[in-house]
């Protein structure tokens, strides 16, 4: 058996191999985790402007402004409630406006 004709790669190239694959992970964990809460955010002001078009459907249906409790009964939202945000704010309704509260604050 002759071992100088095996092709494969020697633990120099490996240790190469995965110094590069470290250095592209550290680089973009932090970037993704940073992005996280900017797309979170972007998903709650998107749900606040489907909500708000929820409110004007109810408002052209019924003639009057809904609150939190009225649109969420009438069928308006899947499961009878408005969803929340994706950053855990929430979302609530008074006299047809639409407003986004941190939970923490």
């Amino acid at each position: 058996m002759n071992l100088k004709n095996q092709n494969g790669f020697t633990l120099v190239e490996m240790l190469i191999v995965l110094l590069v694959v470290s250095i592209l992970l550290l680089v973009t964990i932090p970037n993704v985790t940073k992005h996280n809460s900017v797309i979170k955010n972007k998903g709650c002001d998107a749900l606040v402007k489907m909500v708000e078009a929820q409110v004007q459907a109810y408002e052209l249906e019924k003639g009057s402004p809904p609150t939190t409790e009225n649109i969420a009964t009438n069928e308006y939202f899947k499961e009878g409630k408005i969803p929340a945000c994706p950053n855990g704010d929430t979302i609530t309704i008074t006299n047809g406006v639409v407003s986004v509260v941190d939970p923490s604050s």
